[in-house]
């Protein structure tokens, strides 16, 4: 089974008939700002719940790794359904099925309970997953081969514009009132606890009912707009007996490549906001923090308008090596200082994180012929990392404390650094 495929036999580029599908890739592109949004609210949700249900790092990773998990389980059933119905119904389906999570938001916070939050982030994910695979291999496919990695990055771009503006508005929605220290907490009576963990989750209440009403109008619009068909095209790559994704090295490790980026990236989000709050690092209440990662996702952003532009002046694999370097050398400077420097050290990492996802997934499907779609399945599985990597870190943050629990990520930026120099596709056979 195939994952966000139609890739295996079908090719359909902008310069195919001459056609123009810039407004194709404009709408498409609104789904990577609207997952992008989403998925970075969770590195707001996490100082939230970790406060109201008073939890160790650990137990609060749970966030992520409900969110990430959903990616493991979700992936192949969304592709194997792709495959029969087309990409543009999946997209609906995604929107839609996104909008049930957020609206189960309301009674998670209406009891409140942990369980319950996590049971919404669950299905919030499967309907991002949904659109992560149908819409990456999508726009991969509205343009020419050589330009795929440049014009993922360019939509990319996008997804981290919502991760920009997500930590503003919801720092100012959910973080707005301060939450009590765990020894006020543990001080409440059982009926005192109740009202205010009930008072603290009502925060989320509006917000995600305000996504909800967007993502199904989003729907809307995107059920009406034509968007083209993926149609095969003559003269496709043949098939090669015997051949596996299996045999082809660059896959296999750039789906580790994968595994290890997006675990890398969602760890350091996800614990920005406690990091900050430390006394030695920046001292700032949850609210201000919460701001802060603005720098992270918005140095992403900025990074992928720029590194589009890079990727088509310098061989991917240069520029993903010298970029994950880079990056692990960043996170080395955080854990060793205190104050702004690791502060600064620490927020800059997204900068240099902006052109990973798209320069490894093109990297890793690279020369697979028929066999993309079953390799795009497997990157997209490999998005897993994002709830395995933050809970091994919060287990780590939970014994040695959470300055040194980054070197997780650092160990994650240096097999990426690996992947680029060796993960090259197999020779042809002659």
């Amino acid at each position: 089974m195939a994952i966000g495929t139609q890739q295996t036999s079908q090719t359909y580029t902008a310069t195919d008939n001459g056609q123009s599908y810039r407004g194709p890739l404009i709408m498409v592109t609104t789904l990577f700002f609207m997952w992008g949004f989403l998925t970075c609210l969770n590195d707001i949700l996490i100082p939230h719940l970790k406060a109201i249900f008073d939890l160790g790092y650990a137990q609060v990773m749970l966030v992520q790794f409900s969110f990430f998990g959903a990616y493991a389980v979700f992936s192949i059933p969304a592709g194997f359904i792709t495959e029969r119905v087309g990409y543009k119904p999946m997209m609906v389906a995604g929107l839609l099925t996104m909008a049930v999570g957020a609206l189960l938001f309301i009674p998670a916070a209406n009891v409140p309970s942990f369980p319950l939050f996590l049971a919404a982030l669950i299905i919030l994910a499967a309907g991002i997953t949904v659109l992560q695979v149908a819409a990456n291999p999508y726009v991969a496919l509205l343009g020419p081969p050589k330009t795929a990695s440049a014009r993922l990055t360019l939509t990319q771009a996008f997804n981290s514009f919502g991760t920009f503006i997500a930590p503003y508005l919801g720092g100012m929605f959910i973080l707005a009132t301060a939450p009590k220290t765990a020894e006020q907490i543990a001080k409440l009576l059982p009926p005192e606890l109740q009202a205010y963990r009930i008072e603290q989750a009502s925060s989320v209440k509006v917000p995600y009912i305000i996504i909800a009403v967007a993502l199904i109008a989003l729907a809307a619009v995107i059920g009406r707009f034509k968007l083209p068909h993926i149609t095969s095209a003559e003269g496709g790559h043949a098939v090669v007996k015997d051949d596996s994704i299996w045999k082809h090295p660059n896959l296999v490790m750039g789906a580790i490549g994968i595994f290890t980026y997006v675990g890398a990236e969602v760890a350091i989000g996800s614990f920005l906001v406690n990091y900050l709050h430390e006394p030695l690092i920046g001292n700032l209440d949850l609210e201000t923090a919460a701001k802060y990662l603005m720098f992270y996702w918005g140095g992403a952003m900025v990074g992928r308008f720029v590194g589009s532009w890079v990727l088509g002046q310098i061989p991917p694999r240069t520029v993903l090596a010298a970029n994950a370097f880079i990056a692990a050398a960043l996170v080395c400077i955080s854990m060793a200082s205190t104050g702004h420097v690791a502060m600064v050290s620490i927020l800059a990492i997204g900068f240099f994180n902006s052109i990973m996802f798209p320069t490894i997934f093109t990297l890793g499907i690279e020369g697979l012929g028929p066999l993309t779609g079953e390799g795009s399945g497997m990157l997209n599985s490999a998005i897993v990392g994002g709830a395995i990597i933050p809970l091994a870190q919060g287990f780590i943050a939970d014994r040695v404390g959470i300055h040194h629990a980054f070197i997780l990520p650092a160990i994650c930026y240096l097999y990426i650094v690996f992947f680029a120099l060796k993960g090259t596709p197999r020779a042809k056979a002659a």
